[in-house]
């Protein structure tokens, strides 16, 4: 969630560059400042929906936000085995939960077989 601070930064030093598809908006500093190792480029930041964390910014903006590209990647440019963003599931009914998991029952598969227990010699 967006705090009355962030919001006045924003007003008073961000540029609104664009949003997603779900309704974030990104923002760029009006001026460059100068961070470590003497770089001078621009700050970029998002504004996030209510309930939202840093996974749920989708790759077009990723790379932008993270400096590696200069413009966000246009939504038509995604290739077709890209998926849609999906938010950390961990924590919630929806998390992956692997065979033998308390979660689902707590039963393994029986061994096959091929496994031998370590025993350390006397």
């Amino acid at each position: 969630m967006t705090t009355l601070g962030t919001l006045l930064h924003t007003r008073l030093n961000g540029r609104l560059v664009g949003r997603d598809q779900d309704g974030r908006a990104y923002y760029e500093s009006r001026r460059p400042t100068r961070k470590g190792g003497g770089v001078q480029r621009y700050e970029r930041w998002v504004l996030y929906r209510k309930g939202e964390d840093g996974s749920s910014v989708p790759p077009e903006w990723w790379n932008w936000i993270h400096h590696v590209e200069d413009q966000p990647i246009p939504m038509e440019a995604r290739k077709p085995w890209q998926l849609p963003n999906q938010p950390n599931l961990t924590g919630t009914p929806a998390a992956y939960r692997p065979p033998g998991s308390a979660y689902r029952g707590g039963k393994r598969p029986s061994a096959t077989g091929d496994y031998e227990a370590w025993s350390p010699e006397e």
